[in-house]
C-alpha cells in the first residue's frame, strides 16, 4: 500500500541525480582514453590518424547500437538495461588496459575493444530517456535532462586531472582499471535503487505518484501504444532533430577526443596544466546543461514548446558556432581554452531540448526514438574523431574548429524546421 502522508516524496529527483552520476561514470570511461592517448600511442607506436581511428571505433560502436539500445530499453525496461550496460562497459574498459605491450595486432585489438565498449555504452541515454518518459512530468523534462546531461560534463571534467594524476603515479593502465570498478559500482547501485515505473517503487508516496501521472501530458505517443517505425522514419521533425543533433555531436566530440591533445601538442601546455585547462569546457557543459534545461522548461511554460524546446536549441547551437570560430583563432592557450569552453557551454544549453522533445514525442517509444536521434549525433562523432586530425594535418587546427563551427550553424538552422506539436501518426 502506498504511503498517503500529504508531503510528497521526491524519489524521482533522487533517481535523476543517480542517472546523472551513471552518465558521469560512463563519460569517465570513454574520455579517459583521450587523456591517456599520447601514452597509448607511444606504447603501441600509433600515429595521430591511427589514434583517431581508435577514438572513432568507440563512436562507431556507440552510434550503430543507439537505436537497438533504445529498442531493448522500451521492451525490457531501463532498470535492467542500464545495469547490464554498466557491467558491459566496465568489462571493456578493463580490457582496454589489458592489451599487452608488444602484442602483434595491438592496433586491431584496440579498435575491437573500443568498438565493443561503445556498443555497451550505447544504452545509457536511450535507456535513461525511456525512464524519463515514465517518471518525469512533461513540464519538468527539460530540467531533468539538464541535470542528467550535467553528469556528462562532470564526468568529462573529472577525467583530465584524475586520469593524469593516476597516470603520473601508476601509469595509464591503472586509470582504466579504476574507471572500470566505478562503472560496476554505479550499475549495481542503480539496480537496487531504480524501478521502471513509479508505481512499482516502494518509496514513492501517493502524492508524488499523482503528481507524476497528472503531469505527463496526454498526447503524442502517450496512449500506451508504441509509435510505428514508419511514422518515426517518415517524420520531418525526427529527421530535422537527427540532422541537428549530428551537427551537435560532430562538435562535441572534438572536446571529448581531441581537446587535451590539442592543448598539449599544439598549444604547448604540459600534461599537468593541460589537464586543468581541459576541465574548462566540461565544467561549462555541466553548468550550462542544467541551466539550459531549467530555462527550456520555464520558457515552455510561458510561451509554449516551440519557443521552450526549439528556441533554446537554436540559441545554443548558434552561440556555439560563434564561440568555436572565435576561440580557435585566439593567440594564447588560456584565451583559446576559455573561449572554446564558452562554445562547449553554449552547445550544452541545447542538450536537454533534444532529449526532452524526444521523450515528449516518443512516449512509450521514447527509447527507440531518442536512440535513433542519438545515432545521428554519434555517427557524426565517429566522423569527427577521424576527420578532425586529418583536416588539422592538411589545413591546421583552426580549420578543424571552423568546420565544427559551420556544423553548429547548420544544426541551429535545422531547429527552425521542427514543430514540437506535430503528431507522429501511424498508417
Amino acid at each position: 500500500m502506498k504511503n498517503t502522508v500529504s508531503k510528497p516524496s521526491r524519489i524521482r529527483w533522487a533517481l535523476v541525480v543517480w542517472v546523472a552520476l551513471m552518465g558521469a561514470v560512463s563519460y569517465l570511461d570513454r574520455v579517459n582514453i583521450s587523456i591517456a592517448g599520447r601514452s597509448i600511442a607511444q606504447q603501441f607506436h600509433l600515429t595521430n590518424p591511427q589514434l583517431g581511428l581508435v577514438f572513432g571505433a568507440f563512436a562507431l560502436g556507440y552510434a550503430l547500437f543507439q537505436t537497438a539500445g533504445g529498442w531493448v530499453a522500451d521492451r525490457w525496461g531501463p532498470r535492467r538495461i542500464l545495469t547490464l550496460g554498466a557491467i558491459w562497459w566496465a568489462i571493456f574498459t578493463a580490457l582496454t588496459a589489458a592489451v599487452p605491450s608488444g602484442v602483434a595486432g595491438a592496433f586491431a585489438i584496440l579498435l575491437l575493444v573500443r568498438f565493443l565498449l561503445g556498443a555497451g555504452e550505447s544504452v545509457m541515454y536511450p535507456g535513461s530517456n525511456r525512464w524519463v518518459a515514465s517518471w518525469i512530468p512533461t513540464a519538468e523534462r527539460g530540467l531533468a535532462n539538464g541535470i542528467i546531461f550535467a553528469g556528462v560534463g562532470a564526468g568529462a571534467a573529472l577525467a583530465p586531472p584524475l586520469i593524469a594524476a593516476i597516470m603520473i603515479r601508476y601509469g595509464w593502465r591503472a586509470s582504466f582499471t579504476i574507471c572500470a570498478a566505478a562503472g560496476l559500482a554505479a550499475g549495481a547501485a542503480w539496480y537496487g535503487l531504480a524501478r521502471d515505473n513509479p508505481e512499482g517503487h516502494p518509496w514513492v508516496k501517493e502524492a508524488e505518484l499523482r503528481s507524476i501521472r497528472d503531469g505527463i501530458e496526454i498526447g503524442i505517443g502517450q496512449d500506451g501504444r508504441r509509435i510505428p517505425w514508419r511514422a518515426l522514419f517518415s517524420s520531418r521533425d525526427v529527421w530535422a532533430l537527427t540532422f541537428s543533433y549530428g551537427c551537435y555531436g560532430y562538435t562535441a566530440y572534438i572536446f571529448f577526443a581531441w581537446f587535451f591533445i590539442y592543448l598539449t601538442a599544439v598549444r604547448g601546455l604540459t600534461l599537468k596544466s593541460g589537464s586543468y585547462y581541459t576541465m574548462l569546457p566540461f565544467i561549462a557543459m555541466s553548468i550550462c546543461s542544467a541551466l539550459g534545461g531549467l530555462a527550456s522548461d520555464a520558457i515552455r511554460r510561458r510561451f509554449g514548446a516551440r519557443w521552450g524546446r526549439c528556441g533554446m536549441g537554436f540559441i545554443g547551437l548558434l552561440g556555439a558556432a560563434i564561440f568555436v570560430a572565435v576561440g580557435s583563432s585566439a593567440a594564447s592557450p588560456a584565451a583559446a581554452s576559455f573561449i572554446l569552453a564558452g562554445g562547449a557551454g553554449s552547445l550544452y544549453l541545447a542538450q536537454s531540448s533534444y532529449w526532452a522533445l524526444s521523450a515528449d514525442l516518443g512516449g512509450p517509444s521514447s527509447g527507440f526514438l531518442s536512440g535513433f536521434i542519438n545515432m545521428g549525433a554519434q555517427s557524426a562523432s565517429a566522423v569527427s574523431a577521424s576527420l578532425t586530425p586529418l583536416i588539422a594535418a592538411r589545413f591546421g587546427w583552426q580549420a578543424s574548429f571552423n568546420v565544427a563551427a559551420l556544423f553548429c550553424a547548420l544544426g541551429a538552422l535545422a531547429w527552425l524546421a521542427v514543430n514540437p506539436r506535430r503528431a507522429l501518426r501511424g498508417p
